[in-house]
């Protein structure tokens, strides 16, 4: 079997799994949000596309938000995120999330530092409403190495189809690697909580994260008869954030 048609045949699986789950939480009304973050060109958009295939627009939401407007920026910062939360039976996807406060703001200069101070004291509080709400949340870190990273945004500059996915920032992408670890890695220790960790994937292998992702996602999200299915996640690709992560090579410095 070539390696295209053996990932084809584990992502309809998958895919299938999803659509079950899906299923299963229009029955009992089960709520789900997944966050996706992560440096430019991690795969991000390529991810969640092949999470929402299948599965019905009615109860699943590709929430991209774009930068605050005036008036955004005088509400609660959490606030304009709160407003796509799930109802019952959802299942909503952050391509980008509450955490831009975490990440792009910061290292750019969008943010007071006492504005990112806060967030990272909030952050843990707000999730753990959510959870006692009834939502349940998985957070992905999309990890990339700077070469591959430097290859894709050139990839992505060149090719016409991709010509939507070129910002203004990706330039700094490269030229700011260090302030975005920094970031990065202050994030994952403040926010990683036990009932809200972080998950790191490595996604130079643009294929074999996807996969891996969709099967951390059914066994965070499904119910036992629907995940006792799924093979679990490579945990040399997709493994829970610890500190050590930070100095032991599993995350890109």
């Amino acid at each position: 079997m070539s390696k295209t048609k053996g990932y084809n045949t584990q992502l309809r699986e998958l895919q299938i799994g999803l659509v079950r789950y899906q299923q299963w939480a229009s029955d009992t009304g089960a709520k789900g949000v997944v966050i996706f973050e992560g440096r430019d060109a991690a795969g991000k958009d390529g991810t969640i596309a092949r999470i929402t295939e299948h599965l019905t627009p009615r109860r699943t939401r590709a929430v991209a938000l774009p930068k605050p407007d005036d008036r955004d920026r005088t509400e609660w910062y959490f606030q304009r995120y709160a407003h796509y939360l799930p109802a019952a039976g959802e299942l909503v996807i952050f391509n980008r999330s509450w955490y831009n406060r975490a990440g792009v703001e910061p290292v750019m200069g969008f943010c007071t530092p006492r504005e990112h101070e806060d967030f990272l004291r909030d952050a843990p509080t707000f999730e753990r409403m959510l959870e006692e709400a009834g939502i349940r949340l998985v957070k992905i870190w999309l990890d990339i190495s700077k070469k591959e990273q430097a290859d894709r945004l050139d990839v992505r500059r060149k090719d016409p189809l991709k010509a939507l996915k070129v910002s203004d920032l990706d330039g700094e992408a490269q030229k700011r690697w260090k302030d975005y670890s920094k970031a990065r890695d202050q994030m994952l220790m403040r926010t990683s909580t036990a009932l809200a960790p972080w998950w790191c994937v490595h996604t130079d292998r643009k294929k074999e994260a996807r996969l891996n992702v969709i099967r951390h996602i059914l066994h965070q999200l499904a119910p036992g008869h629907i995940k006792e299915h799924v093979a679990e996640p490579d945990p040399h690709v997709l493994f829970r954030f610890h500190e050590a992560a930070l100095s032991d090579g599993r995350l890109e410095a």
